[in-house]
């Protein structure tokens, strides 16, 4: 009896030494796979940031250089969160009709479950346009004054143009870049494709900002003549960087590894994978390895499927019942909603409406 009970006892021990051998690699291999920082940009991390100050130490997957610039610039790090929060919400918009819809998970540190494990171009979009958010968010508070480290863009480039000059604040959006890239590239040092993958896709998610800076000009003079013109450099609305960043996603480039012996040891590349494709550029999204086809649940590529996903009926993309059921069809429900009708404008000045209820069809995957 005593001799059985070691026995259990061994095997008990040995489970709970795999056990934490598991949960280690586990979250090792979550670590490896993306940076579980963004997890500050979703639940009750982001919503205490305007309550509570950041303790840098708290906040989950930071390398030693990025925990070193959080207690440096601590004031700047609800903006590094806003920037992710608002690069999340525009990948939900940019790939609503999609088959992957860029869900996030609120219980996980890998907000994006297993679907960023894979180098393809899903992974491509999201680190670019997570980095164009910090970089956009950190530029847009200096120009607020929400920082004191930073400011406006004292250095105007070029002289003014006929009837404008320069005035009101411009938007450094060179140091808002660099807090990108000096934060986020932070854990991009390892000498794999990985890496070198999103090394390039974050800085061109950057450059997309340089890209689509404009002229934001304002009238002064007698009752609004524009007689005088002042202008300064602006950031657009960050749906103009989203648009931008998914003609690159449709258009990204397939690459392969080649391994390469230097002096440090071995060091993976990337090559574009057909040489009579226009090679990318450094604003260019790139990937090499082929997305799964997201239309049934799968735990391990992290697909969610598309049933009960709304689809549009009369619509030939990807965003109709055809293509997003992935062939299985689709149900149809009808919805009652209360809309505003019959408007009358009154002089002078409001607008009354009545209240409608309307029947609306609404299609699901099957």
């Amino acid at each position: 009896m005593e001799a059985f009970s070691w026995r259990r006892f061994s095997q008990t021990l040995r489970m709970i030494r795999l056990g934490c051998f598991l949960l280690l690699f586990g979250l090792t291999h979550v670590m490896a796979s993306y940076p579980i920082w963004w997890s500050l940009a979703v639940g009750h991390q982001y919503s205490s940031l305007g309550t509570q100050p950041i303790l840098c130490g708290s906040i989950p997957g930071l390398v030693p250089k990025q925990l070193r610039f959080c207690r440096n610039y601590v004031e700047i790090m609800p903006s590094v969160a806003e920037g992710v929060k608002i690069g999340i919400q525009e990948c939900q918009h940019q790939f609503r009709g999609r088959r992957w819809n860029c869900t996030t998970l609120n219980d996980n540190l890998a907000i994006f479950g297993p679907v960023l494990d894979k180098a393809t171009r899903e992974s491509a979009f999201v680190h670019a346009i997570a980095s164009a958010g910090v970089a956009f968010a950190v530029t847009r508070a200096c120009g607020e004054g929400s920082a004191t480290i930073c400011g406006c863009d004292t250095r105007h480039k070029g002289p003014p143009g006929e009837g404008w000059k320069w005035g009101g604040c411009s938007e450094d959006v060179e140091f808002g870049s660099s807090v990108s890239r000096e934060f986020a590239d932070a854990r991009e040092n390892r000498p794999d494709a990985r890496s070198a993958m999103n090394r390039q896709n974050n800085e061109a998610g950057r450059m997309s900002l340089n890209d689509n800076m404009f002229l934001k000009c304002k009238c002064h003079g007698l009752s609004g003549s524009c007689e005088v013109k002042t202008c300064w450099w602006s950031q657009p609305d960050f749906r103009v960087i989203g648009d931008y960043m998914k003609d690159k996603y449709d258009s990204a480039s397939e690459m392969v590894v080649e391994k390469h012996k230097e002096s440090r040891g071995w060091v993976e590349t990337l090559r574009p994978k057909y040489n009579y494709f226009k090679p990318p550029t450094d604003r260019d999204l790139v990937y090499y390895e082929s997305s799964p086809n997201f239309c049934d649940p799968n735990p391990v590529t992290g697909s969610f499927g598309t049933r009960d996903r709304v689809c549009n009926l009369t619509s030939h993309g990807i965003d109709g019942c055809d293509l997003l059921c992935c062939g299985r069809g689709h149900n149809t429900r009808t919805e009652k909603r209360k809309e505003k009708c019959h408007c009358i404008f009154h002089w002078c000045c409001y607008v009354s409406c009545q209240e409608c209820v309307r029947d609306y069809d609404v299609h699901t995957c099957k």
